[in-house]
């Protein structure tokens, strides 16, 4: 019979025993090298999923955390008002006043300052957020097409009362301005309306919009508030 490859035959018994010895522990070596390096695979792949468990936790957390910031940081909607006919309830404060609506050429003296109705340039002042004073006579007649004009004192109004005047204001037909010297620190106009107050956060500034944003009763009701002339200073 031919011995086993890694068997030596030997006719000496003690010799021969020693040699089988020798060969068990040549197999139990390579078993035991076989097992590490089975063990070794193993602890890579526990390794790897919770580098992926951990890197897909992450993610996902990174993810909740812009969809959380995208709400948190999402600029608030505009308000909504109706465009209506006059209801009657005009907010405590609010002055009216009697204006001619012509159109005229060159610089207009106005009764009311700010002015709140009277002659106008052909061209209206797109309606929108400006940094800068804005003229009369185009500003006027974004008032006869049912727009809103909030003016401000900037002396008066710091950037926190510019922001409380930017919430109440809708997405459109309302136009927002410094005003230099006025009388007052925040005045909101409509045609032949005008309320002044001194805290621009004060809640009759919404219900003036309320009552008369695009109001029904101005001279050209429906009529654009843009498609004409942009100020200096849009936003």
């Amino acid at each position: 019979m031919t011995p086993s490859p890694d068997k030596r035959a030997s006719g000496n018994p003690a010799t021969q025993a020693q040699i089988d010895l020798t060969v068990k522990q040549q197999r139990e070596q390579k078993r035991q090298e076989k097992l590490a390096e089975y063990q070794k695979q193993m602890a890579r792949r526990k390794r790897g999923k919770l580098v992926w468990w951990v890197v897909g936790s992450v993610a996902s957390l990174a993810v909740i955390g812009l969809v959380v910031a995208s709400f948190v940081l999402a600029p608030a909607p505009a308000p909504t008002y109706q465009a209506q006919n006059s209801t009657g309830e005009v907010p405590d404060g609010v002055q009216t006043y009697e204006n001619r609506s012509d159109h005229v050429q060159g610089a207009v003296t106005y009764e009311q300052n700010p002015p709140a109705g009277g002659p106008h340039n052909p061209y209206w002042l797109n309606c929108g957020v400006y940094t800068e004073p804005q003229q009369n006579e185009n500003a006027v007649h974004s008032l006869e097409h049912g727009a809103i004009w909030i003016t401000y004192d900037p002396t008066r109004i710091d950037e926190a009362g510019i922001d409380a005047l930017k919430a109440v204001m809708p997405s459109s037909y309302a136009i927002l301005s410094p005003y230099p010297d006025m009388d007052t620190a925040v005045a909101v106009s409509g045609w032949n309306h005008q309320l002044k107050v001194d805290d621009p956060t004060d809640p009759r500034i919404k219900d003036f919009f309320t009552e008369f944003w695009r109001s029904q009763n101005v001279p050209e009701p429906n009529a654009a508030c843009s498609g004409a002339i942009d100020g200096p200073g849009k936003a």
